[in-house]
């Protein structure tokens, strides 16, 4: 599986943008895709995940109510709607992809098997 992330940009605090990430490859053997970010010398932490075929959502608490994350599984392709962005989202968000397992831990890393290459985003205060 190929992962292409993509809508990473500036943005000034309050604001909104929409990352994308498309999906290539054996597709069919995704379980879920999650999004991931890391800001300067912090650790990766876990943002959104999505079932890709129920399309269940979870969130962490520090974007629940701002953040929405989509799949258009036509497109093979997930989607981060973040609004009321504020100055410490700014981080390079990775998408990333699973395959079935026994864990149930949409949040961990090390459940993903797949990964994009990282998009930038900047929220200026």
């Amino acid at each position: 599986v190929q992962l292409q992330a993509s809508g990473g940009g500036l943005v000034q605090s309050g604001g909104s943008l929409r990352l994308s990430c498309a999906a290539s490859g054996r597709t069919f053997s995704i379980y879920a895709m999650g999004w991931f970010r890391q800001a300067p010398e912090k650790e990766r932490e876990f943002v959104a995940a999505i079932s890709w075929s129920g399309g269940s959502t979870y969130y962490a608490d520090s974007v629940k109510g701002r953040f929405t994350m989509s799949r258009d599984s036509a497109k093979n392709t997930v989607y981060l709607q973040m609004s009321s962005l504020k100055p410490e989202d700014t981080a390079v968000y990775y998408c990333a992809a699973r395959q079935w397992s026994h864990s149930p831990k949409f949040s961990a890393a090390p459940e993903y098997e797949y990964w994009g290459q990282g998009t930038l985003v900047t929220v200026s205060s």
